[in-house]
C-alpha cells in the first residue's frame, strides 16, 4: 500500500549556514524553497509570510514582453538559463520569500503556483532532525 500526502508540508531544515524550508506538495515533491535563515524563528517567519502572501498574490508572467508589473505581493514567474519556467514570490516588501523548481512548460509552472496558491494555508510545518556529523 503507498502512503499518500492529503497536504502541504513546510519542511523545516539545517542548511549550510543556518536553517531553511522546502514547500513539499501532497505527493511529496519539493514544489518550492527558502533562502536560508539565521535562525528556526526566522524561518518560521518567512513560512507565515508564504501562508498569508501566497493566496491573494497575483501572478506576474514575465516572460511576455511588455509585460504589465503586479504589486506585491506576487508570484513572478521568468525563465532560467536552462529555458525552464520558474517563479519566485514575492512579499508585499518585495522581498523574494520562496523560489519554485524549473518546469519544462509554462502550463506546469502556473498550475504548481495554482496549487500552493490553494493549499498552502492548510501546510503542516514539519522540522527534521539535524544530520549527525560523523566521527572520525
Amino acid at each position: 500500500m503507498q502512503l499518500h500526502y492529503t497536504i502541504y508540508q513546510f519542511v523545516i531544515s539545517q542548511a549550510k549556514n543556518g536553517v531553511k524550508f522546502n514547500l513539499k506538495a501532497a505527493n511529496g515533491e519539493v514544489i518550492a524553497s527558502s533562502q536560508v535563515y539565521k535562525d528556526e524563528k526566522y524561518c518560521r517567519k518567512g513560512i507565515a509570510s508564504v501562508i498569508n502572501n501566497a493566496p491573494v498574490a497575483p501572478i506576474e508572467d514575465q516572460t511576455v514582453e511588455g509585460f504589465t508589473p503586479c504589486k506585491h505581493p506576487k508570484f513572478e514567474v521568468y525563465k532560467d538559463k536552462a529555458g525552464e519556467f520558474r517563479f519566485r514570490l514575492k512579499a508585499t516588501n518585495g522581498q523574494i520569500i520562496a523560489t519554485g523548481e524549473g518546469y519544462k512548460a509554462m502550463a506546469g509552472c502556473k498550475r504548481g503556483i495554482e496549487s500552493i496558491k490553494k493549499n498552502v494555508v492548510d501546510a503542516k510545518i514539519i522540522v527534521e532532525a539535524p544530520k549527525e556529523a560523523k566521527a572520525e
